[in-house]
């Protein structure tokens, strides 16, 4: 089908961000949120995103501007009921995802795609919420989505080709690369990086290395441009441990177990760089 109208639900960096290369690419965008000082915030965070991109000559300011002017904001979802694509993208939890995607279903026309940015919940346990199972699928940005290429999409069970060919040409209008996962617990990216910084957390609770020379080793033994507790923090360590539960719960299997130091942390409201402190403190 020809895309030509997206709505995003939720308002926060990814949401925003997913609006802003939306927007940056052509498209109508209307976001949601559930009050307007969130939807001010997620504005503010597209125009100071966008003028870096002016400053740095990658755009001009009539680009910004009508990149600006391309997006909507509202607290009815029902004002997304025109659109041909929904990307939900807001916490990481299955109900209150179940929950914004049935009262979607209701409201869109049949042919519209329902898409789901989690970056680990099961996408055919989503979909089964729906009357539109092969019109529903993953399709996971990474921060900051205005700069990082990758797309997973993730196919359900019932994720049907054509829904899947709509998704990627999307993708790649975007200018993002989009690669074609199937439905695990934490795809590829999740699956592969959270157990190693659950290791790296491990290491640190055992006493093994400090944080900083556990960053260290990492950045200069395996030229990753930032080490794993700086990730996560980066991350939120909230976000890793729901991630490492969903990993936990799906495959039963030991591997996955949180570190007791994460969940600690994460008790302790010391979730990274958005609470102000994670394993390192930031101003």
């Amino acid at each position: 089908m020809n895309i030509t109208k997206v709505g995003i639900v939720g308002a926060g960096t990814m949401g925003n961000g997913i609006a802003q290369v939306f927007a940056t690419s052509g498209y109508d965008v209307k976001i949601r949120d559930v009050g307007d000082a969130p939807l001010e915030r997620g504005i503010s965070a597209i125009q100071k995103s966008l003028s870096k991109f002016v400053e740095k000559g990658k755009i001009s300011e009539d680009d910004s501007k009508a990149s600006i002017a391309r997006i909507e904001t509202t607290t009815n979802l029902r004002d997304l009921a025109d659109c041909d694509l929904v990307v939900e993208a807001i916490f990481e939890n299955f109900e209150a995802k179940a929950s914004a995607f049935k009262e979607l279903d209701e409201l869109l026309r049949s042919e519209a795609i329902l898409a789901s940015n989690t970056s680990s919940i099961d996408i055919t346990r989503l979909a089964a919420v729906t009357r539109r199972p092969d019109r529903f699928c993953g399709m996971h940005f990474f921060n900051p989505v205005p700069l990082m290429s990758l797309v997973e999409i993730i196919r359900g069970l019932t994720t049907s080709d054509e829904t899947y060919a709509t998704i990627k040409a999307t993708a790649e209008k975007l200018g993002k690369t989009p690669v074609e996962v199937r439905d695990y617990p934490g795809f590829v990216s999740n699956r592969v990086l959270m157990p190693m910084i659950n290791e790296a957390i491990f290491a640190l609770f055992e006493g093994v290395a400090s944080k900083e020379d556990i960053d260290t080793v990492m950045k200069l033994g395996m030229n990753h441009p930032m080490g794993p507790l700086t990730l996560a923090d980066f991350i939120g360590l909230d976000v890793c441990l729901d991630i490492l539960y969903v990993l936990y719960d799906g495959f039963k299997d030991p591997k996955y177990r949180p570190c007791p130091l994460l969940v600690k942390m994460v008790q302790a409201g010391r979730l990274g760089r958005k609470s102000g402190e994670g394993f390192y403190k930031y101003a």
